[in-house]
């Protein structure tokens, strides 16, 4: 069974490829979480953050946005003092930033998945990456997200971040054409 070759010879990183990445997301919790995990994820490595997901998970109340929004200074520190989960001020602060303006976009769009959606106009960019490595970092759609999502007051949403949330989530069809997933999560 030929993967990715981002992929092979981590099991969680396989189980990950195998079963989330990639498939496209419609569900606002869901794509929250990815949003937050991606934004964990900027100047680390991937496998960093799925090796700490529950971690974030238990420290996150579940990744519940309408809670996060709410964290007080309290909270906050008790988040700095969690050995589980990366413990970088910034990124911990644009978390409960990230979650106010999420719930904004809720109540302007009907729904966060409406509106990041909208960007490949609710349909799955589909590329033909060869090779994993060959595939871009950014892309001008994403740095129009990005652009826009800064406007709206996100914080740790680079056109890097935002291209991997795309990944993830399945606005974007990333894996190599000769991996087994390649025609499975077009027809998700």
């Amino acid at each position: 069974m030929k993967r990715c070759g981002w992929c092979v010879g981590d099991i969680l990183y396989e189980k990950y490829h195998d079963e989330e990445w990639g498939v496209p997301i419609h569900d606002d919790d869901k794509l929250f979480e990815f949003l937050i995990l991606e934004t964990f994820q900027a100047g680390l490595s991937w496998i960093t953050i799925l090796r700490k997901r529950e971690n974030f998970r238990a420290a996150l109340d579940q990744f519940n946005y309408k809670k996060i929004a709410l964290y007080d200074n309290h909270k906050f520190e008790e988040l700095l003092q969690n050995e589980g989960i990366i413990r970088n001020k910034l990124k911990i602060k644009a978390t409960i930033t990230n979650a106010q303006a999420f719930i904004k976009i809720q109540e302007e769009f009907g729904s966060f998945s409406n509106y990041i959606w909208s960007f490949v106009d609710h349909t799955p960019i589909i590329n033909t990456v060869i090779n994993y490595k060959d595939a871009p970092a950014n892309t001008p759609l994403s740095d129009a997200i990005s652009k826009d999502l800064k406007k709206r007051g996100f914080k740790f949403v680079g056109s890097t971040v935002i291209y991997a949330h795309m990944q993830a989530t399945g606005m974007v069809n990333d894996h190599e054409v000769d991996c087994f997933r390649y025609n499975e999560v077009i027809t998700k």
